[in-house]
């Protein structure tokens, strides 16, 4: 994770529903062996990659994980995961967010380490943002 007590969590939907889902499933934290976070949520392609830009002062992307809906439009979290992790460096975990079971392909396609489906489980979006944080925190220890 990063140097920050707090996970950063980016969150990406253009559906402030979808954002809204998603921040309310995560709560202040996923669980309670997790410090709390902090979510980012970002509405736009554009406005993402802005972010992604923005490095910290030590050139970190400053961000534990993202959370991107596929089903965004005009673009969708699967072509911006594929993105991510063709041109961020040590890019933090990919959960992305799907229409249905079957696109779980297309998940495996854009390279995020997880998904779940539409319409938003909160136990088991909590349980994959805490599982996924956690490897991030042992890969970041070792």
């Amino acid at each position: 994770m990063t140097t920050a007590a707090k996970p950063i969590i980016i969150v990406y939907s253009d559906d402030s529903s979808v954002r809204s889902a998603i921040v309310a499933a995560l709560g202040k934290r996923v669980a309670a062996d997790m410090p709390e976070h902090q979510i980012q949520e970002f509405a736009t392609g554009p406005a993402l990659r802005a972010f992604v830009d923005r490095k910290s002062a030590s050139g970190a992307l400053r961000a534990d994980l993202f959370i991107l809906d596929g089903e965004a439009v005009p673009e969708g979290g699967m072509g911006i995961a594929r993105q991510l992790k063709d041109e961020v460096f040590n890019c933090p975990p990919v959960l992305l967010i799907t229409g249905r079971r079957e696109d779980a392909w297309l998940a495996a396609w854009s390279r995020a380490e997880a998904s779940v489906i539409h319409p938003i489980d909160p136990f088991t979006l909590a349980n994959t943002v805490a599982d996924l944080l956690r490897t991030q925190t042992t890969a970041s220890i070792r």
